[in-house]
């Protein structure tokens, strides 16, 4: 965490929530996001940014955030909803979800980027927050990890795509498999890649 991030603004609020969000950029597969309520008196060391952890490290991390936080809770956007809508505005959507499954109605709300959907409390959006809040760590931990697993998941109803392995992003061997195994109901037809060989 940046310890010279100053914290000022978040003093008087109680229950602060981080949200953040995994699976914007991939061709297949739902975007995830989560919000987190981290417990003051209950600290968790090691939160990072998830991408700067390792795979064991991030399982290990989710099940200690589970435990400890005040509270937690999941968002989603399937891919029927990403096509119809756009990624964005999926996006938003997820997190908005995320924060109305908290069982503590937080009173601020921190998000990773630039962009924030309305939520019922003040907002702050911040750049690498994951870097900057423990709190929004925790969520990019919970987020991907949840994605993650799904993917695997995927990757045994829809062999041959690599989904394991590449979690559904754009890689070489993803657009190759696309070009020989063809689109499954798990890729998102909106997305350049997929809607060129769709065409």
């Amino acid at each position: 965490m940046d310890s010279d991030f100053s914290r000022d603004f978040l003093k008087g609020y109680q229950y602060i929530a981080g949200v953040d969000e995994v699976g914007r950029g991939p061709l297949a597969g739902p975007v995830v996001t989560a919000a987190v309520i981290l417990d003051p008196e209950n600290p968790i060391e090691g939160l990072a940014d998830s991408k700067k952890l390792s795979a064991k490290r991030r399982e290990i991390l989710t099940e200690e955030i589970k435990a400890k936080a005040v509270a937690w809770a999941i968002g989603r956007a399937e891919v029927e909803e990403i096509d119809k809508i756009n990624i964005l505005q999926a996006t938003m959507q997820a997190m908005q979800r995320a924060v109305h499954n908290l069982t503590i109605k937080p009173d601020f709300v921190l998000v990773d980027g630039n962009r924030s959907p309305p939520f019922h409390c003040p907002i702050e959006t911040v750049i690498k927050g994951d870097e900057r809040f423990a709190e929004i760590s925790a969520a990019s931990i919970l987020a991907k990890t949840t994605r993650d697993n799904e993917m695997i998941a995927l990757d045994a109803q829809f062999p041959g795509y690599g989904l394991a392995k590449h979690k559904g992003y754009p890689t070489k061997l993803h657009i190759q498999a696309l070009q020989e195994l063809g689109i499954t109901e798990i890729h998102r037809h909106s997305f350049a890649p997929v809607r060129r060989l769709l065409s």
